[in-house]
């Protein structure tokens, strides 16, 4: 608990240094692009044309799934977010721990400022899928007032498990390729390209369920879609789940960083 409390305080204490070097951070690595920020939206947009040629037309036959484009592109927003927001944090104190090593800078806010780099990325992603979704009968509703709500949930609970992934990486450089591993098989056992819930019933549908970033996507689709009511409420059990489960990857994650980063640079 105590270690927990130390880091929640680093990252109250450092938000004005967090925010500056999160817009640093989307600055150098666009500065070589003449598109610049822009192409963190080209790309996910070309996955998900793909997707939907993979998923939505060439399986089914060459007949368009109804319905599956403001689907996928909804529960897709969020994941492009996710995915390279754990795959940037779990790696984020071992590339940048020698910048900050003579500094008076607390080392639990690397996680944190490289996550929220990808989180101006994903506001420019995002508006341009609800300007999308206006023209897929789906227009802007009440149940958008849920989206801070899953934005907070991602950034606590990425940031938690950063801690963790953060850590470990930094001692052994194999975590890295575990952590993205795990990543690429994620996309196809969460609800972003497919409907588990639809095709799989019993220990199976559970067992998947318990990621936490199931909650998260299902959620974050409820709120833009504002077809499945409001989500965190009508699945009360299933958001006490998430938080349950995010305050000890959390408390894990605070003690480890707090036993060993000390040590870090003894690892590089």
């Amino acid at each position: 608990m105590k270690s927990a409390i130390t880091v929640l305080k680093e990252q109250f204490n450092s938000f004005y240094l967090i925010i500056r070097l999160s817009l640093y951070e989307v600055r150098s690595e666009n500065r070589n692009n003449y598109l610049g920020i822009l192409w963190e939206v080209i790309n996910p947009m070309i996955q998900l044309a793909i997707y939907w040629f993979v998923f939505g037309f060439g399986l089914r036959g060459g007949h368009p799934r109804p319905g599956y484009i403001p689907w996928l592109f909804a529960g897709s927003s969020i994941w492009f977010f996710i995915s390279p927001a754990v795959l940037q944090g779990s790696r984020s104190i071992y590339s940048r721990i020698r910048m900050v090593a003579k500094m008076n800078f607390p080392l639990s806010a690397i996680p944190s400022y490289v996550i929220m780099s990808k989180f101006y990325q994903h506001l420019l992603l995002l508006a341009i899928v609800i300007i999308i979704l206006q023209f897929q009968g789906y227009p802007v509703s009440v149940y958008y007032l849920e989206l801070p709500y899953y934005l907070v949930c991602t950034f606590v609970f990425t940031f938690s498990l950063s801690l963790i992934t953060s850590t470990l990486a930094t001692i052994v450089r194999d975590v890295q390729n575990i952590v993205q591993a795990i990543m690429r098989m994620m996309i196809y056992i969460l609800p972003v390209l497919w409907d588990p819930s639809a095709r799989l019933h019993g220990p199976i549908e559970l067992i998947l369920k318990l990621n936490p970033y199931y909650y998260i996507v299902e959620g974050y689709r409820s709120a833009l879609l504002g077809n499945m009511g409001w989500y965190l409420v009508e699945h009360l059990h299933y958001t006490i789940y998430f938080w349950a489960v995010t305050l000890i990857v959390f408390m894990i994650g605070s003690a480890l960083h707090i036993k060993f980063r000390n040590s870090f640079v003894d690892f590089l």
